[in-house]
Order: structure tokens, then sequence, then C-alpha cells
């Protein structure tokens, strides 16, 4: 009985099977009415007494190890079969996955944002959907004013004396800001903005922003230009100039656009720059005395400056990308190559 023990336990050691028919076969073997250990079972009956505990263990521990074999070969010649079906090979080492990378709108965003953080700037937010007094009104837009035609505007709600609206400009942040915050004030204000624009490779929809605001006694246009020059230069390159031509915006007075020299030929003209040597990157001026007063602040004794940019028109010039569409479609192909930008 022993010696018949360990041979079925050597065969097990040794059984290997290929298919499932194997498997039910090498069950029916070991197991089954007529199996070898099922036989050893209708031995056990003559065994002597005293031997019938010790080898009544033993036949146990033997029959869960044929049960323990069988379905691992089981097991084995399913994943095999399956593996086979599927014409895949499961013991390959598998392909690694492509992390994405932040999108260039919020590349720039970001680094303009840190930027003016270096220079004291805090970060403020405010709501996507507006009302019309913080949009316009409280910014020197008064109700009819022509100025009013150009921001052409998503309107929520209409019909009564304060609409709802996709802000046009995150120049409302600005008011909110001048509205609850203590004197002085230092910020920027990044976010999306809307406008009812045809889409093309110059304009679309909707596109980001990045405004600036400082309130404080004796501030003068000198510091405004100052601020942008230093920008400029963290963002372009330390050879970077700068130069304002006279705008008009509502809400600032006097007004400027805002130029940099071209970092593509430094100067000398190219396709980008159209031949001048300059890009235009923003607006800006001093803030004027009736949006102080809207928002409660004395222009008699204090002074600022705004400016606010694109950053998808930011961007561009930092990429030379030719069509803003590109930062929407989500065409992975364009968006892989921002994928080692770094940021500041």
């Amino acid at each position: 009985m022993k010696q018949a023990i360990e041979q079925v336990y050597r065969e097990l050691e040794q059984l290997k099977c290929k298919t499932a028919k194997e498997v039910e076969e090498a069950r029916i073997r070991f197991l089954g009415k007529k199996g070898s250990v099922t036989a050893l079972m209708e031995q056990f009956r003559s065994v002597a007494p005293e031997l019938k505990r010790e080898f009544g263990q033993k036949l146990n521990e033997l029959k869960n190890a044929a049960t323990a074999k069988i379905e691992e070969l089981k097991d084995g010649v399913g994943a095999a079969e399956m593996q086979q079906a599927s014409g895949e090979d499961l013991t390959m080492p598998g392909d690694a996955m492509q992390l994405g990378s932040r999108h260039p709108v919020s590349i720039v965003r970001q680094e303009i944002v840190d930027i003016f953080r270096k220079f004291g700037y805090d970060v403020a937010e405010g709501p996507e959907i507006e009302d019309d007094y913080h949009v316009f009104e409280a910014l020197n837009f008064p109700p009819n004013h022509p100025a009013r035609e150009m921001q052409d505007t998503f309107f929520v709600s209409t019909g009564h004396v304060n609409p709802l609206l996709l802000r046009t400009h995150t120049s409302s942040v600005q008011v909110r800001t001048m509205e609850k915050e203590k004197l002085p004030i230092r910020v920027v204000c990044p976010g999306r903005v809307f406008r009812n624009e045809a889409i093309s490779a110059r304009a679309h929809c909707i596109f980001h922003q990045v405004e600036g605001l400082y309130i404080d006694k004796n501030v003068t246009f000198a510091d405004l230009k100052q601020a942008i020059l230093l920008f400029a230069r963290e963002m372009f390159g330390a050879d970077t100039q700068i130069r304002m031509r006279p705008s008009y915006f509502p809400f600032t007075e006097p007004s400027a656009e805002v130029d940099v020299s071209c970092n593509i030929c430094k100067g000398k003209g190219c396709n980008i720059c159209k031949g001048t040597g300059w890009l235009e990157i923003m607006g800006c001026g001093m803030v004027d005395p009736n949006v102080l007063r809207a928002s409660g602040i004395d222009p008699d004794v204090y002074s600022g400056f705004a400016f606010g940019m694109g950053v998808e028109r930011i961007a561009m010039l930092k990429w030379q990308v030719n069509d803003l569409r590109h930062y929407f479609e989500n065409d992975m192909r364009f968006l892989h190559e921002f994928a080692t930008a770094t940021e500041v």
C-alpha cells in the first residue's frame, strides 16, 4: 500500500497536459471510478485495523494532491487555449503607456502667472457667467455706449436691468477684486473668456486671457512700462524690446497697444512679424478714474494701471503656431509636440 501511494505521487509529479481533453483523461485515470486513487481507496478496506488510521490519512492527502494537480492543469490549459484563440502571447511584456502632457495654452498661462508672481502679484479668479455690471458698466461702458460693440457678447439672460452673460474679458475679475480687497492691489487674473466671433486662423469664440491690475498711491505710466518690459524679457528673452502705440479702451486713459521686438528675426523683418520687426502682444493703460470711483476707490488719492493679453496669442508667438484652431481641435499629433515643453 505504501509503495503504491508513492508510485501515484511520482506519476502526479510527472503529469503534463496540453489540452483540455488530456486533462479530463488524467482526471479519469487518477480519480475516476477505475482510477488509481480510487483503487487504493478500495484496497484500504483490507488494511489491518491498527494501520487504518495511518493509511487513511495518507490516502486523503493523496486524493487532495491529485485533485489540486488536476485543477492546476485545467487552469493552465484554459489560459493557453484562450491565448491561442486571441492570437496574443500573454507572457510577452506589455507596451509602455504613453503619458499625456499639459496643453500648450495651459503651459503658457502658467508661465505668465509665474512671471508676475515673481514680481509680487497675487492671482485672482472669478465666475465665467457674469452680470452686465461687472463686465461693462463698472468698467466705464455705459448703456448704449459704442464701445460695447467692440465685443460681441453671448448673453445668457436678457430683459432685465442687469442681464447675465458669458464674460468677454477677465476685467470683471479686476472689478470684483477692487470691490472687496484692501489697497494696495497687485493681481493677475487668468481665465477663459467668450466672444461671438467667427472662428478662423486668427480668431475663436473661446480663448484665454491674463489681465493684470496694480493700484496704489503715486502709480505712473512709467511703472506700467517698466512692468511690461520686465515681463517681455522674462517671456521672450533678455534682449527683447517693447514699443507702445496710442490706443483706446473705455476702462483706461491713456491707453496703449504693446509690441515686442520679433524674437524670430531679431527685429530685421520676417514672415512672422510681416516684415515690421514687431509683434503685438497686449493692451494696457492707466485705470480710468471712473472705474476707480465705481469700485469705491478715490482717484484723487490712488492711481493704477491695467494690462491684458491673450494666452493663445502669446503661445502662437512663443512656438510659431500659425493657426489658432490647433489649440482646440485636440489633434494628438499637434499636442504631442509639446510633451517635452519646459515650464518656468
